[in-house]
Formats: structure tokens, C-alpha cells, sequence
């Protein structure tokens, strides 16, 4: 039988960091990979009303997002004081509705197209009169389905 060397005397040795800069790009590029931005800076003041008979909309990337309420400060010495309608990243008027749905129509795939709809996110202090227009709007556009957004009630 061999005789075998005794261990005790040696010390452990130093963990190598080479790999070390590749593993923290992998968590950078996972993190830059799975995060979701923002789909746009919100320009008005929406405080939506409360309900309690409430659906989650499941698909949200089916879904398109008028918001409808007064400037925030910092717009209002532009578009004064009265409710504005915003579309994605920018205040539109009632007749840009169409170009709007039309350009989020071929960012979806064909077969999904159907099942598009339209929330209405609507200050609670906003007349009907400018909600009206927009429903008209997207009545003429074939855009029949739509939801008012609200909070959920509580009691």
C-alpha cells in the first residue's frame, strides 16, 4: 500500500472572480430583457371613479388607453385649464382617434385583432360632453368595444 500525503499543513485557495463579470452582465441583460417600461407619461389628471362590480381586462396588450381629464400643472400654461383627451404620449383631438387605433391595430397579430378594445381612463370631474365625442369617434371607427376604468370601491 502507497502511503498518501497529509493534508493538514495546506490552506484553501483564493475563489477565482474571473467569471465574475460575465455573470453580472447575464443579470444586466435578464433584467434589461424581462422589464416592462412604461407605455406612456400620463399629461392629465385622471382621479377615475369608484365602482364595485368590477372585470380585470385580461389581454392588456390588446387594449388602448384614451385618457381624458384637465392638463397637469406643468401643460396647463400650454393647453390651458380645459379637459383634454391624451393619446399614448401626446394631447390629440377627437378626429386623430382613427390613425390612433389604426396604428396599434398592425402592432397586433391578425387573428387577435377582434378582440381589441378601448378604456376610456376618464377624470371624475370631466363632462360628458368631450366622453361623448370620443365614443362617437370610436363608433365611427368600428371600435365597439369599450370600458370605462375605475378603482375598486371600498367600503
Amino acid at each position: 500500500m502507497g502511503k498518501f500525503a497529509s493534508k493538514k499543513g495546506k490552506e484553501m485557495p483564493a475563489i477565482s472572480t474571473a467569471s465574475l463579470p460575465d455573470i453580472i452582465f447575464m443579470l444586466l441583460f435578464f433584467f434589461m430583457v424581462v422589464t416592462v417600461l412604461r407605455d406612456a407619461e400620463l399629461m392629465v389628471s385622471v382621479n377615475t371613479p369608484s365602482a364595485t362590480e368590477l372585470t380585470k381586462l385580461e389581454k392588456k396588450s390588446l387594449v388602448n388607453y384614451i385618457y381624458i381629464g384637465r392638463p397637469m400643472k406643468k401643460w396647463q400654461a400650454l393647453y390651458g385649464t380645459s379637459p383634454q383627451m391624451q393619446l399614448g404620449d401626446k394631447f390629440a383631438s377627437v378626429e386623430e382617434i382613427p390613425l390612433f387605433l389604426e396604428n396599434h391595430k398592425i402592432t397586433v397579430p391578425e387573428n387577435q385583432r377582434p378582440s381589441i378594445s378601448s378604456s376610456l381612463k376618464v377624470d371624475g370631474e370631466v363632462t360628458m360632453g368631450i366622453v361623448g365625442d370620443v365614443k362617437l369617434a370610436l363608433r365611427k371607427a368600428n371600435q365597439l368595444k369599450v370600458n370605462y376604468s375605475a378603482k375598486t370601491r371600498s367600503n
